[in-house]
């Protein structure tokens, strides 16, 4: 069983929302049920919305995370700078994985090192650029954007 790490509008204030959240919920979960089939389905955007770095966090449970969704996210830091998180203009947007502020090869590089196999899955539908006429285009560029981020088309070795 895998948990979206997304929120889904809700916070520690309020209880209609997704459990896993938070780092703080996982452990919260993984202590209370500490079974090897318990995990996460990760994606970058959903961190870098409550503003915490996804890279030291992902090196930190990667045990736990069984899924990776390729979606994104960009923070405008002038207008959290300014107005903050709760002020009159809108911080961070979803992204396409390639369009937002995920460090991608280090994503990667991360999973990789931690002997994950899985995918990564684009999640689209997001993006408040690349939609309606530009979907399929945004997409097709994460695609290619994460195989370059991958090291390109897998080469074998010879023999």
């Amino acid at each position: 069983i895998a948990f979206e790490n997304c929120a889904m509008g809700g916070n520690w204030q309020s209880g209609e929302w997704n459990i896993a959240h938070n780092p703080s919920a996982w452990e919260k979960m993984f202590n209370a049920v500490p079974a090897d089939n318990l995990g996460l389905e990760w994606e970058p955007c959903h961190q870098m919305i409550a503003l915490i770095d996804p890279l030291p966090q992902l090196r930190k449970w990667m045990d736990k995370v069984f899924h990776v969704h390729g979606k994104d996210a960009t923070i405008a830091w002038d207008i959290v700078k300014e107005y903050g998180i709760h002020g009159p203009k809108p911080y961070v947007w979803d992204r396409t994985a390639g369009f937002g502020d995920t460090n991608w090869v280090d994503v990667i590089t991360i999973l990789r090192q931690a002997g994950y196999k899985g995918t990564i899955d684009i999640e689209g539908w997001h993006d408040p650029v690349y939609r309606d006429e530009l979907e399929m285009t945004g997409q097709v560029h994460a695609l290619n954007y994460l195989k370059y981020c991958r090291g390109g088309s897998f080469v074998p070795n010879p023999v």
